[in-house]
C-alpha cells in the first residue's frame, strides 16, 4: 500500500499519530477512546470504542520516536496489528502503513476477509489524520 503524505514533520505526525486522545478525531470506526493507562509508551493501553459497539483492548507494543509505532488489538477472537512507519519527504512526511487482521476458530474466514478489505480503510483514516493535522497548524 502506497504511503499516505502529510505536510508536517515526522515528529508532529508521529506525536499526534500516537496519541489515542487524537484518534477519534481521524479513525472512522471511533466513537471514543477509554481507559487510556498513562503516557504514550510501550505498555500502554486503552479500549478503542467503536461505531458498531466493539471495544478492542489496544496495545502499544513498539514505540521508535519519529519513526515507527506499532499497535495491537484483541476483541473475542479476533486480534489486529498495525505498523506506522514515519518517513520525512521534503518539508513533510509520508506514513507507510502495515497491517494484519486475523480471527481463530469458525470465525478465521471472517479474519481473512477484514484482513483483505483494511487497507481501505486504514489509508483513508490516515487522509483525514492529514487533513485534521494541517488545520491543527
Amino acid at each position: 500500500m502506497a504511503g499516505v503524505g502529510f505536510g508536517a514533520p515526522p515528529e508532529v505526525v508521529f506525536d499526534y499519530l500516537v496519541d489515542p486522545a487524537n484518534r477519534p478525531q481521524w479513525q472512522s470506526s471511533l466513537r471514543r477512546v477509554t481507559d487510556v493507562d498513562g503516557d504514550v509508551r510501550v505498555g500502554q493501553t486503552w479500549v478503542d470504542v467503536t461505531t458498531v459497539g466493539v471495544r478492542p483492548r489496544m496495545e502499544t507494543t513498539a514505540l521508535e520516536r519519529p519513526g515507527l509505532w506499532r499497535e495491537v488489538g484483541t476483541w473475542g477472537l479476533f486480534s489486529a496489528e498495525v505498523t506506522l512507519t514515519i518517513r520525512p519527504d521534503g518539508a513533510g512526511s509520508v506514513v507507510d502503513v502495515a497491517h494484519r487482521v486475523a480471527a481463530r476458530g469458525p470465525l478465521a474466514p471472517v479474519g481473512w476477509l477484514l484482513d483483505r478489505v483494511a487497507p481501505l480503510a486504514v489509508r483513508a483514516d490516515l487522509r483525514r489524520a492529514a487533513a485534521a493535522l494541517s488545520r491543527r497548524s
